[in-house]
């Protein structure tokens, strides 16, 4: 078994459309959880979360903050509900989006809901 590798990451939301997003190791925005750089380190952490403010200034995003996740064999999952319900997209249809395409959060949606 994989052992997990525990750190933050950051997520906000893209002004040009609303949708979660997650910082990469490039700086850039991904809509995948699964793409999010994941800082292990406080002062590591603390960077991302200035060169998200940063591109809040840019207006690029909105929101940024800092999350718990793991990544577990390539996939990353958020330590918290909320944040991997985030990370799925709505989910007020699962045939829809991010859970029929079986992406995001780093499980899969629940069958027959």
């Amino acid at each position: 078994m994989t052992t997990p590798e525990k750190g933050q990451l950051v997520t906000a939301n893209r002004l040009r459309d609303g949708i979660a997003v997650f910082m990469t190791r490039s700086g850039d925005w991904s809509e995948t959880i699964d793409d999010a750089v994941l800082a292990q380190e406080p002062q590591a952490a603390a960077a991302l979360e200035a060169r998200a403010k940063d591109d809040e200034k840019k207006t690029i995003v909105t929101g940024a903050y800092l999350i718990d996740a793991e990544r577990i064999g390539g996939r990353v999952r958020a330590a918290h509900i909320r944040e991997r319900m985030r990370a799925l997209g709505p989910t007020v249809r699962l045939d829809l989006g991010k859970q029929a395409e079986g992406k995001g959060a780093g499980f899969a949606a629940p069958e027959g809901v």
